[in-house]
């Protein structure tokens, strides 16, 4: 049904293949737009987004460690470390 595509980077300039397998998953997903990046021009991306977020220290509320998070903590709301939050997650 799917057939690889060449797309061109819209950062960069370069082709890059948008595999079947890579349109298979947008669809399931409910994508409706093609990537317009690269690999490489992804990932440096996404490392620029980390690197610009501010993180707040805060203590968890399930265990008392300290938590770092990417956003700033409020009284009203409990904060949870990455461990206790997995744990919520699961149950």
């Amino acid at each position: 049904m799917y057939q690889d595509k060449t797309l061109i980077c819209k950062d960069c300039g370069a082709e890059f293949v948008f595999t079947a397998g890579e349109q298979e998953f947008y669809a399931e997903k409910g994508f409706e737009n093609e990537p317009q990046r690269c690999k490489d021009c992804r990932s440096t991306r996404k490392n620029n987004m980390r690197a610009q977020k501010e993180m707040f220290t805060a203590q968890c509320a399930s265990c008392g460690a300290e938590a770092k998070v990417p956003f700033r903590p409020r009284e009203d709301r409990p904060v949870y470390c990455s461990e206790c939050f997995a744990k919520m997650k699961d149950e």
